[in-house]
């Protein structure tokens, strides 16, 4: 069956977003298709034009609005300034910043090193991480890198470049999810769980 040129636009521009397939597209577009075309206006299509203000913080290279130079942390006076975690996409400062854990500054890599891929050090905000630590006042870094090859490849990387500077580097700890159990955790999991075991205290 033959969908109507609007429809179909539609349900090939959700099937272009990540984790999006066809069916869930398609489901997408005939849900919105239910919607009072004032209430699309408003929200949808209001909320995906918005986008268009965002900007890439010239600090972390967060995101953060056209008319803020820097992002809300950075320019909150009260994180730590001392550290910084760096971690490959704006979604793991999400992540990172739901556990109320950390209240230090963050870098934004924009990815992670993949010579399969092509991309190297001067594709990332390497450069830019160690100028902010070269300008002084950082005593701490902590790669956040996945677990993945391309992460354990960045953090190697980001450790040689960064140990000349005098900087403390650290990289979060790998191991067992709190409730899970032994028998299912797969052999990476493992193996950084032991890598990573702690003495009782």
């Amino acid at each position: 069956m033959s969908l109507p040129a609007p429809i179909q636009r539609a349900i090939d521009a959700f099937a272009a977003l990540p984790g999006i397939g066809p069916k869930s597209a398609s489901r997408l577009t005939f849900y919105l298709l239910r919607e009072p075309a004032a209430d699309l206006r408003h929200t949808l299509a209001e909320a995906i034009l918005g986008l268009d203000e965002v900007r890439y913080c010239r600090q972390c290279f967060n995101f953060t609005t056209a008319d803020a130079e820097l992002c809300p942390i950075c320019s909150d006076p009260q994180r730590d300034q001392s550290l910084i975690c760096v971690v490959e996409e704006p979604l793991d400062v999400v992540a990172i910043e739901r556990t109320a854990a950390y209240h230090g500054l963050y870098h934004v890599l924009h990815g992670a090193l993949s010579p399969i891929e092509g991309i190297g050090p001067e594709d990332l905000k390497i450069r830019e991480l160690l100028a902010r630590v070269r300008a002084g006042g950082v005593e701490e870094v902590i790669i956040a890198t996945n677990p993945s090859m391309e992460g354990d490849a960045t953090a190697m990387y980001l450790h040689r470049v960064l140990a000349p500077l005098g900087v403390k580097i650290t990289r979060l700890a790998r191991g067992l999810p709190v409730g899970g159990d032994v028998e299912y955790a797969d052999q990476n999991t493992l193996r950084g769980a032991l890598a990573e075991r702690r003495e009782m205290r």
